[in-house]
């Protein structure tokens, strides 16, 4: 008797949180108060607001995501606009080139990645267009003749055979120190600048042939980044954020307005995906994409049971995408796998 009044109630929990989840999305955002641009004050504070304590992901470094058919995934997506919630590494700026949302977060539970991306948010604003963004990101010089409009697959070639510089190095360095702390006035730590200190060497030492196990040996052929950048869907299309300079400026000017937020969150928590959550619907703001990557393979039963608990409470468009590594679902698909799984 005690099981089947569990059951009942996991039941009524979920079919409760599926209505909550069709009124707020049917009701949400006829009219989007998001700021097109947040002070560097708002940008910080804001990630601070909806931050928790940090977790640990002890499989790699992760500077590197491995999921090389997220071309075939862009393919079926379109521009949103609304906003935009991923997990991760880079993966997320080739799928916020494609959605175009009016704001992204990226949550990780390891504040390392949120550094990873204050990293990126440097190069980005400092880099003019995409030559020079590699070139800053990997420590290599600017090859000779090397124009913007070259094609993904020229601009890898170029700086796969291009040595690295230390000089580059220290240079960069010292400019991505200089526009996080200086021109963004970001309260960062030692240990922050610690981090993007080791994830830029990390770039510097391996070049475009960096992956996801970094040094560590796996059974398994390594997907590099230059590997990924290049990546095709399955009709010989590149999707990556590197692919044009539409893409590279479509990050570029979401960063520059600070409008891409790295929060520190478990998804198997109760709070970062809830306060993201919170702060859209104050806007009257829709999420439109949710990219999860595999991440629900490291959850516990029970962690998996909280996190369907925070998408249902997400305020998400009708048409909501579920990005995984090898899917793309409704994300109303995918909070009716949870009822049938609580049931």
């Amino acid at each position: 008797m005690k099981n089947v009044r569990q059951m009942l109630g996991r039941t009524t929990a979920w079919l409760t949180l599926a209505a909550a989840w069709t009124i707020v999305s049917g009701s949400a955002c006829s009219r989007s108060t998001i700021p097109s641009s947040l002070s560097d004050a708002d940008f910080w504070g804001l990630i601070d607001r909806l931050s928790e304590p940090p977790g640990t992901f002890t499989l790699s470094d992760n500077l590197v995501s491995n999921e090389p058919h997220y071309a075939e995934r862009i393919r079926t997506l379109r521009s949103t606009g609304g906003a935009y919630i991923g997990v991760g590494p880079e993966q997320n700026f080739s799928y916020i080139a494609a959605l175009q949302p009016a704001m992204a977060f990226v949550i990780d539970i390891r504040r390392e990645n949120r550094n990873l991306h204050l990293l990126y948010k440097a190069l980005f604003e400092l880099s003019n267009d995409r030559v020079e963004f590699v070139s800053r990101l990997f420590s290599r010089p600017r090859p000779a003749g090397l124009v913007g409009t070259a094609s993904v697959a020229s601009l890898f070639e170029q700086y796969e055979s291009a040595a690295p510089s230390q000089e580059l190095y220290a240079k960069t360095l010292q400019e991505i120190r200089t526009r996080l702390l200086v021109t963004r006035h970001l309260p960062l730590s030692a240990t922050d600048l610690a981090d993007i200190d080791r994830a830029l060497g990390a770039f510097y030492r391996n070049g475009p042939e960096i992956h996801f196990w970094g040094s560590r040996t796996e059974d398994v052929t390594p997907i590099s980044y230059r590997l990924l950048m290049t990546a095709t869907d399955m009709y010989g299309r590149n999707r990556s954020y590197l692919a044009g300079e539409a893409a590279f400026t479509t990050v570029k000017a979401l960063h520059t307005r600070n409008m891409i937020l790295p929060v520190i969150g478990d998804f198997g928590g109760s709070f970062a995906i809830r306060a993201v959550g919170d702060y859209l619907r104050q806007h009257g703001e829709e999420v439109e994409a949710f990219y999860a990557s595999n991440v629900a393979v490291y959850l516990t039963n029970q962690q998996k049971g909280v996190f369907c608990g925070n998408l249902a409470d997400l305020p998400a468009a009708p048409r909501a995408a579920y990005i995984e590594n090898n899917s793309v679902r409704s994300l109303s698909s995918v909070l009716d796998a949870c009822g049938r799984t609580a049931r």
